[in-house]
């Protein structure tokens, strides 16, 4: 099919026309007739644009085609002409190629029968042929007479200005764009003034769903934004991403709150305060929010308001202090932030990465107002049934500033794969974490990021203790990372060496300044109860 914008006429040939890539009209050639005669009917291709600024027209004579491409002429003889729209100089002149064409075939038809027969055509094929009108017809354009919501996700893989520009192919394309389900707005390539036309456009012109709006921006948009935010509530989307990054951050009006059946919700550069009348999400099940602002009642009832949530993150907040998470149908949480305290209830919950952070560089021990074991209970007692599981070394410290148990409230049974950061210096952390592996019977995959603290702890006998009885029967892999090779890193893979009857791959990147060759002696020599485990130092 001939791209928007072009006419093409082909008789006798079953080659589709088209642009060559380099954009210019691609001609096809038809077969020239019996016993070396002239070509029958040439085939024309030109673009309305062609016609009308230069009066061109493209004309080639081709010669005998592969026997496959004739098999592929027993479909029949395509012929046709479209007007072309653009000026009516051009309309004019494809009226008049058109009427040339049908005068050849006329003119032509008893040589076009006998070199049809040639081709062995069924009698089918050749009824079909010989009941073909010479006049010119229109040839239907498919693309163009999609239904608008099919046009629409066509132009949704496009970005938003070239799907606006389509506009100007034709009549039928004129509006599809206002259709298009998924909408994409970038500041990258436009000034400020640009951009915001651009938007105030597809806003207010846009008829159909939107599945899906994103924008994302650079430049200052606070003037406009509130109008935005209400423009877009009226359009009910499913799916909203909002990352505009300039200063200061972008409060979120309470029409947005109100679009009862929004799936997703994605805002960064935030501040969020909840509406007094506060109906929930009932739809929506993946939220993200980054670098925003909030209270603890806010994000606490914006949480639970969302029944089928699924997909929490939250990253990067202020004025958040004690995070109550209370959502029953959660599978997935994310969670960086500085704060003093985590409650959380999702009995779902498959995967969680807990990164504490202070924004301060010492870490301040904060006092427990519940007993040891709530604390506990109240911060893992919802990962009980998690495949994954990620803690970063504040977390640790949270975890390890309430108590050590040597045994843990909660078991981890489906718990394979455990991501965390931990300073070998720290016995509470090193102790926390053979806590937890304590409770994870089938802990399959073990990643460490190792970090220096400012002191060494040198009493090891609690940790003897405690481990003494350790088995991590079903560990197979065990990687650490920015290992320095002091004793207290080597100790801790010596144990974990020791725990592993299935171990296979103890694997270390190196980042110290100590004799490598003399750590990798010490490592290399360490009794294994596993006879295929090996240590690989990178």
């Amino acid at each position: 099919m001939a791209a928007p914008g072009n006419r093409a006429v082909v008789l006798g040939s079953a080659t589709t026309t088209g642009r060559h890539r380099s954009g210019n009209p691609r001609l096809v050639r038809a077969p020239t007739a019996p016993n070396g005669g002239a070509p029958l009917v040439g085939a024309f291709l030109c673009s309305s644009k062609n016609i009308g600024s230069h009066g061109e027209i493209g004309q080639a004579w081709g010669k005998n085609e592969p026997a496959h491409e004739e098999r592929r002429g027993n479909e029949g003889i395509t012929s046709g002409c479209a007007r072309a729209e653009e000026d009516k100089e051009g309309s004019r002149r494809v009226t008049a190629l058109a009427s040339w064409v049908a005068g050849s075939l006329a003119s032509q038809a008893p040589r076009l029968l006998e070199m049809l027969g040639q081709f062995n055509l069924d009698s089918e094929a050749m009824s079909t042929c010989k009941m073909a009108t010479v006049e010119a017809t229109s040839v239907p354009d498919r693309l163009s007479s999609l239904p608008p919501e099919i046009k629409g996700n066509i132009l949704s893989r496009l970005n938003i200005v070239e799907a606006v520009r389509t506009c100007t192919l034709s009549s039928t394309w004129r509006d599809a764009w206002t259709d298009m389900p998924k909408i994409s707005l970038r500041d990258g390539k436009f000034t400020r003034t640009k951009f915001v036309t651009l938007v105030d456009m597809v806003l207010s012109l846009h008829k159909g769903t939107i599945e899906q709006f994103d924008i994302s921006g650079s430049e200052s948009y606070h003037d406009e934004f509130a109008r935005w935010m209400l423009m877009l509530s009226s359009r009910s989307p499913r799916s909203i991403i909002i990352e505009l990054k300039s200063r200061p951050r972008y409060r979120i009006p309470s029409c947005i709150f109100s679009i009862s059946h929004l799936k997703s919700l994605h805002l960064e550069n935030c501040t969020i305060s909840l509406p007094r009348v506060f109906q929930g999400f009932k739809s929506l099940t993946d939220l993200s929010l980054k670098f925003f602002s909030s209270t603890n009642m806010d994000i606490q009832n914006l949480i639970s308001f969302c029944p089928v949530l699924t997909n929490l993150i939250l990253n990067y907040f202020e004025g958040i202090n004690r995070l109550n998470i209370q959502a029953p149908e959660l599978e997935y949480l994310n969670v960086v932030g500085d704060f003093e305290d985590i409650d959380l209830d999702a009995p779902n919950l498959k995967a969680a990465i807990l990164f504490h952070y202070h924004k301060s560089k010492a870490y301040q021990s904060i006092p427990i107002a519940h007993d040891k074991e709530s604390h506990v209970k109240k911060s893992l007692g919802s990962l009980s049934e998690i495949k994954t599981l990620g803690i970063s070394s504040s977390f640790m410290k949270y975890l390890s500033k309430a108590c050590i148990l040597t045994k843990l409230p909660i078991m981890f049974t489906r718990l394979e794969d455990i991501y965390l950061t931990i300073c070998f210096w720290d016995q509470r952390q090193v102790l926390t974490v053979c806590s937890l592996f304590q409770n994870a019977p089938n802990l399959k995959k073990l990643l460490m990021w190792s970090y220096p603290g400012s002191t060494c702890d040198q009493d090891q006998a609690s940790i003897q203790e405690l481990t003494l009885q350790m088995q991590m029967n079903h560990l197979i892999t065990v990687s650490v990372n920015d290992f320095r090779g002091v004793d207290h890193e080597v100790h801790f893979v010596a144990k974990l060496l020791s725990w592993a009857p299935a171990l296979e791959e103890v694997r270390i990147e190196w980042k110290g300044e100590m004799d490598r060759s003399m750590v990798i002696t010490k490592l290399l020599a360490l009794p294994r109860v596993s006879p295929r485990a090996k240590i690989i130092v990178t």
